[in-house]
């Protein structure tokens, strides 16, 4: 079983470090000071707790030397921007997603239930759900959610499914460090077809997932969902689906090139997705793909260094946050000193970094 303070390495991504936490079924892995959230079934153990112990004097005693020593070093933290507020932002929008592990095979496949805050307020949560009859209810996931954020809630088994006949929702919203408008608490409780997860057709396309999921919208706009309906609204996820492909559309044109928009108008946009780089991926290793992918960044930021002010959008996707880590080591080694920021979500989806060149 897998430990804190494990080192290991990922089943089908190149990477891997030492286990600093483990919550439910996710393990967070730090490699040279970056935490990256893991399935624990992708993990391999390559050295465990108890023997990886003897190693920490000697492989961190060099590292933390030259950290001392250099005063420029914090400076790299420094570049993350802070999160930035929007006019949109001011109105609730929660979403509550399902993603399927194998679309393929729906009827022995698990579930990751995730939950969207596309707003500027922290929100407090509480998700559960109850079997039809029963007169209990259980706790699916709670918490605190930040800002324009997408939060992985819990892996839902087949044998699961059979409590959530009802899902309740409830919401605080808040802003911690700063004066804010007071919004109503939410409080649903809506009955849940779970048919839903094996029925290929109502996994539909979200602008806030890279997957089909099932989506449910808790609030929208402000304004709660109805309880005793947590039905998915066809008509809205068609509307965002144009929305987001007329941005998407704006941005990104030719495969894996970047679109130089006029000075001071809009971010050059990169898409590292190994399909828009490469016509086939046949033989190509994680690592050969891997490789191709920050060579890529690499070449868009050498060319741009000298354009103080240029915003430049690299979307790589949500994925298991390889690709993201492999990019923010370079920005915090061989590129610190740029700004550096998650871009709008509203623009781009999920799983793009902006970098303001410094």
């Amino acid at each position: 079983m897998l430990k804190v303070g494990d080192i290991v390495r990922y089943l089908n991504a190149v990477g891997g470090g030492r286990v600093s936490r483990i919550e439910g079924a996710v393990a967070y892995v730090d490699d040279d000071g970056f935490v990256t959230p893991v399935l624990a079934k992708e993990c391999v153990v390559v050295t465990p707790a108890k023997d990886a112990e003897m190693l920490v004097p000697e492989n961190t005693a060099p590292a933390t030397a030259p950290q001392q020593k250099n005063a420029t070093a914090p400076k790299a933290a420094a570049a993350i921007a802070p999160f930035v507020e929007t006019e949109e932002g001011e109105r609730l929008n929660v979403v509550l997603g399902f993603e399927a592990k194998d679309l393929k095979h729906l009827s022995s496949t698990s579930y990751e239930a995730f939950l969207v805050n596309d707003s500027n307020y922290h929100l407090y949560y509480v998700i559960s759900t109850q079997e039809s009859g029963a007169p209990d209810m259980s706790v699916l996931a709670c918490g605190t959610i930040e800002p324009a954020m997408q939060e992985y809630l819990a892996t839902i088994e087949p044998a699961d499914l059979s409590a959530m006949d009802r899902i309740s929702v409830d919401i605080i919203a808040f802003k911690p460090d700063r004066p804010y408008r007071a919004k109503r608490p939410v409080s649903l409780s809506m009955p849940f077809d779970t048919t839903k997860f094996f029925k290929l057709h109502c996994f539909k396309r979200n602008p806030y997932f890279d997957n089909p999921v099932i989506a449910v919208d808790i609030v929208k706009d402000d304004v709660p969902a109805q309880s005793g309906n947590a039905a998915v609204d066809a008509a809205s996820l068609a509307k965002a689906m144009n929305e987001k492909k007329r941005a998407d559309s704006r941005h990104i044109h030719a495969p894996g090139a970047k679109k130089r928009e006029p000075k001071g108008e809009g971010p050059i946009v990169v898409d590292l997705h190994i399909h828009e780089l490469v016509d086939n991926t046949a033989g190509l290793s994680n690592a050969d793909m891997l490789n191709l992918q920050i060579d890529r960044f690499r070449a868009v930021m050498d060319e741009n260094l000298r354009n103080h002010g240029r915003k430049i959008v690299f979307i790589h996707g949500k994925g298991e946050g390889v690709l993201r880590q492999a990019l923010l080591k370079e920005l915090n080694h061989k590129y610190k000193g740029h700004d550096v920021q998650d871009a709008s979500f509203r623009e781009y989806g999920f799983g793009a970094t902006q970098v303001t060149i410094r």
